[in-house]
């Protein structure tokens, strides 16, 4: 083996998929020592997408204070490489920023924008906007607001709206906004196709998790509602229908009708910003992996987005995972030529964090019998 890629998503709740990235790279380089070896962590979108990012290119984090998800001051980051920069949501509007108690409803993503508008004066003219791990539900009103925005009531007061009061919108002023954004290209890091409202929209499948009771997610989705159609009466978009429009509390939505953002999985966006096609010019094989393989990862999680683009390079991929859903025959023609679980059984996640990297690096023992296999075979 010449040279191989490795690109993991984390292993949730044990694993950043920089730790997976070492221990794979330690193991790969214990028995082909004269392999090229390049590892990128690869990142969804919530937490340590701007770490994945600065450690595959050369980059700076930049530090500066914002208002947090309750208007509180906190110590934020985002990352600029070049020209771009690559902003985590949940570094202004996490849900581990959200306190006690946990209440969407007055949650903002204000000091989301702030942190756009601190890239965009700095000179970047290129937005990566990871949407994960919010505690928010305003549609992503707030982040407008710091950018230029204006939204009034019926009696033409302006204020900042938030997922319990998005249904007081009457009006919306972008003029404000625009010139800031004058050429300034958004992309939207987005793993899901939920809608903006309804029976699969941000409020009734994600407030709960974000602290919401029956009651406040029928208001919450009440307000979504009447946001869609205050949107498109006062901006001339529709976001009703908007697959990702439901991501982060409805931020896909409104950065797409605010920002012009285009919606994509995130491991595509990780993909294109590494010129991958490129490195996988004389590569021999790609392992990627994940905590767990699933059904869920079929709609573009990272092994299987590696796999699909890989596949048309005709370059193998090996899959190293927590553990596998079984049965799990749509896997194949993915472009994964192997799966190779850490675990097979259940395993209470205490223990698993205390094993997860001997398990990994016993694992990977299997992983580089079967290169050395199929570079027999090919010889």
């Amino acid at each position: 083996m010449n040279k191989c890629i490795i690109i993991p998503d984390s292993f949730k709740g044990t694993m950043s998929s920089i730790e997976v990235c070492g221990i794979v790279k330690e193991k790969l380089s214990e028995s082909f020592p004269d392999c090229e070896i390049i590892a990128v962590p690869a990142a969804d979108g919530g937490e340590g997408t701007v770490d994945c990012f600065l450690r595959a290119s050369d980059g700076e984090k930049v530090w500066l204070t914002v208002k947090g998800p309750h208007l509180e001051d906190i110590r934020s980051y985002y990352g600029i490489i070049g020209d771009t920069a690559v902003i985590e949501m949940a570094a202004a509007a996490g849900l581990h920023l959200a306190g006690e108690p946990i209440d969407p409803s007055s949650a903002t993503t204000f000091g989301v924008g702030q942190l756009i508008t601190d890239a965009i004066d700095r000179g970047c003219t290129k937005i990566i906007l990871g949407l994960g791990g919010s505690c928010t539900n305003d549609g992503g009103a707030g982040a407008a607001a710091a950018l230029g925005a204006r939204f009034f009531d019926s009696e033409e007061n302006e204020f900042l709206p938030t997922g319990g009061t998005l249904g007081r919108i009457a009006g919306i002023d972008l003029a404000g906004l625009r010139p800031r954004l004058k050429g300034i290209t958004f992309t939207v890091m987005c793993d899901i196709d939920n809608p903006l409202y309804g029976p699969r929209g941000a409020a009734y499948v994600f407030a709960p998790q974000k602290g919401a009771d029956a009651d406040m997610v029928i208001l919450l989705d009440d307000n979504l509602r009447a946001y869609a159609d205050v949107i498109r009466r006062s901006v001339g978009i529709d976001v009703s229908g908007l697959e990702g429009g439901g991501a982060a509390g409805g931020m896909g939505a409104g950065a797409f009708a605010f920002f012009g953002a285009e919606l994509k999985t995130g491991i595509d966006v990780v993909l294109d910003f590494i010129h991958f096609e490129e490195l996988l010019e004389h590569c021999d094989y790609v392992l990627t992996g994940e905590g767990r393989l699933d059904l869920q990862s079929l709609g573009g999680k990272v092994a299987v987005g590696v796999g699909r683009r890989a596949k048309k390079m005709n370059v193998p991929v090996l899959a190293v995972v927590g553990r596998t859903e079984e049965g799990l025959d749509e896997i194949n023609g993915q472009g994964i030529s192997g799966v190779f679980p850490a675990v097979r059984e259940e395993i209470p996640l205490a223990d698993l964090k205390l094993r997860c990297r001997a398990d990994l690096s016993n694992v990977m023992n299997q992983v580089i019998a079967a290169i050395k296999r199929d570079e027999v075979n090919k010889a």
